[in-house]
């Protein structure tokens, strides 16, 4: 039967829908003409010429069979003749039993269809075990979802073409389980590995210059230093100078001697030429030698130094995105430190050459610093091979992302789903391959129905009882007849005569109906006249009067009472009707409602400013 009617955007029914709801066997609709009882009609007889409209049936779909304008214009404006109407025949009494019987089974059949399907979709077609799989995969997408709003911010480039909807990144979660093979890394590091490869585009990053002291570790371990530089020991003033324990002095004094013309710049006394030879004699050419080299050693060193420190500061000033500079910072402090002790002690060895000093290594100190560099010059060279192969490294971080999502956040889910989700479709597999060997049983059981049907079928059955009905309510003037070709009908006059042109609006309505009455117990073929039909009847009274309204009435309560026996095809009718008279009558008798509040709706149909709504009558 038809549960429910959704009414929208059609004649004179707005965008927002009217609703039936709660349909019964019986329904009545009450409403004055052109408050749009006949699109409701329309709808019933064609939901799917409606796109904004829909009917919702309670199991399987019947045959709907309605009467109204357009069932008149069609069959009785439209041919010349009416096609015939065949029944079964009453006389051939075991065709007749064997229809019923089939007829049964069918009924069995498509019961159990029914069954089978009420399992795989539920009473409205949003349950059973489609609606557990639909909740299955609801949940699981939304279970997906949470992982993509949880790493959305650090791996937005990962998630390309699957962030757009939830279905898509459920949908890719699936995919990357049959084929995603990369090696699993720690968030942390996947997420480190973002900053650079999916943030800005970065560019290439230059190495870092290479630090050489070779040169400056070289001047510390100089002989020079370590020698004691002194005059000759063959000369007549030497053994003076060793009483004196100080070489250094004494060669400082000569300078004094030398610029005041020959006098002791000690005791200011003159001495000879003899005196001033054995001093030159004594700071002879290899003391001038060695002499000259320190200071050799002190000008290399100290510009040596000073070539590296500018060269270190060089890379604090502009420094590598890698290099640990801080850490840069406090070794070159150290290492200053490092050269201007050096320097002084280079000074002093100067000032007094016979002295032995010992250099501080800075070995320690560029050994760091030579690290640090070399250090950031890797990550660099990393960095840069990654900037060259940025389309590799993305797609491979992206696969890593996907594969942490997969093994650490989504695994005990991906079982559980697969679990369930194979299991919900083995049964529906089951289910469905049932309802297609009982469907194959059905269609097979409809013709053997309509083989029976074919060799127990006559449109004679129809003209006799019309023309009885005719003749009860005193129309004598025109009949039913059987058409030349034998498988439709003409309306006659009295003298054999066509009458269909010449019928008045009471004669053609009352025909119309006496027409429709009978093909809803028959039909226009061969076959098909056993087939479960709903009926709707929109305004069979037009045009009648009340004897003949009574009539009608009288005719349609017979369906009722074969309906509430279980006799017949009619499972479920509707009547739509502005008079009010006959809705009384149809709806009435003078004792009590002919129905139970659970086997009947009523409604009434009205129009609001320019709107037609649907209202429930309460019992």
């Amino acid at each position: 039967m038809i549960e429910s009617i959704r009414i929208a955007g059609v004649a004179s029914y707005s965008q927002t829908p009217e609703f039936l709801t709660g349909l019964s066997k019986f329904n009545f609709l009450y409403g004055s003409n052109g408050s749009g009882k006949t699109t409701i009609s329309r709808v019933i007889a064609d939901d799917g010429g409606f796109p904004a409209c829909s009917v919702t049936w309670n199991g399987t779909k019947l045959q709907t069979m309605v009467y109204n304008r357009d069932f008149v214009t069609k069959n009785f404006s439209q041919s010349p003749e009416l096609k015939g109407i065949f029944t079964l025949g009453e006389n051939n009494i075991d065709s007749t039993r064997k229809i019923a019987c089939a007829k049964s089974e069918l009924d069995a059949i498509t019961k159990k269809i029914e069954e089978m399907h009420f399992v795989l979709h539920g009473k409205d077609g949003s349950g059973g075990k489609m609606g557990e799989l639909a909740t299955l995969d609801e949940n699981f997408k939304e279970r997906c979802w949470s992982s993509y709003s949880k790493h959305k911010e650090k791996f937005y480039d990962a998630f390309e073409r699957s962030r757009s909807s939830k279905e898509k990144f459920k949908e890719r979660i699936l995919k990357e389980r049959t084929f995603n093979s990369a090696p699993i890394e720690s968030l942390a590091v996947l997420e480190k590995r973002a900053e650079t490869i999916f943030g800005p585009t970065p560019t290439l990053e230059q190495a870092l210059p290479f630090i050489d002291a070779t040169k400056i570790i070289t001047h510390e371990s100089a002989a020079i230093l370590t020698k004691k530089v002194m005059g000759r020991d063959d000369v007549d003033i030497a053994a003076m100078i060793k009483t004196l324990g100080n070489s250094d002095w004494v060669r400082e004094g000569r300078f004094f001697y030398d610029e005041n013309q020959m006098l002791c710049p000690f005791c200011q006394q003159i001495t000879t030429e003899e005196f001033a030879q054995s001093l030159n004699n004594y700071f002879n050419e290899a003391f001038k030698e060695e002499s000259n080299a320190l200071d050799d050693l002190y000008i290399n060193y100290m510009d040596d130094s000073a070539q590296l420190q500018r060269k270190i500061s060089s890379i604090i000033a502009t420094p590598c995105k890698f290099l640990d500079l801080e850490k840069l910072k406090k070794e070159k402090e150290c290492l200053d430190i490092w050269f201007i002790t050096n320097l002084q002690q280079l000074t002093f060895k100067k000032k007094e050459p016979s002295q032995v000093v010992e250099l501080q290594s800075i070995t320690d100190v560029v050994s760091t610093i030579k690290t640090l560099i070399a250090a950031a010059n890797a990550l660099t060279a990393e960095h840069n091979k990654m900037v060259d192969n940025l389309g590799q490294e993305r797609s491979q971080l992206t696969a890593q992302v996907w594969k942490f999502i997969l093994q650490e956040e989504l695994k005990t889910d991906l079982l559980d789903y697969d679990y369930r989700r194979s299991g919900l479709n083995k049964a529906i597999a089951e289910v469905t391959a049932q309802i297609e060997s009982t469907t194959t049983s059905r269609r097979n059981k409809m013709a053997e129905i309509r083989g029976l049907e074919k060799s127990t079928t006559s449109i004679q059955p129809t003209i006799d009882e019309i023309n009885a009905l005719l003749l009860s309510v005193g129309f004598e003037c025109f009949s039913l007849a059987m058409a030349y070709n034998k498988t439709g009908y003409k309306l006659i006059r009295v003298d054999g005569s066509d009458a269909k042109e010449s019928l008045s609006a009471g004669e053609s309505s009352l025909l119309s109906f006496l027409y429709f009455f009978h093909l809803l117990k028959g039909s226009n073929t061969e076959s098909g006249m056993t087939m479960n039909r709903v009926a709707v009847f929109d305004d069979p009274v037009t045009s009648l009067d009340n004897d003949i309204l009574l009539i009608v009435a009288t005719l349609i309560k017979e369906l009722y009472k074969e309906m509430q026996a279980g006799k017949g095809n009619i499972k479920q009718l509707f009547i739509l009707t502005h008079n009010l008279f006959f809705y009384k009558e149809v709806t009435h008798n003078p004792d009590n409602l002919h129905f139970t509040r659970y086997e009947s709706t009523f409604w009434t149909v009205q129009k609001t400013g320019l709107s037609s709504k649907i209202q429930k009558q309460m019992l």
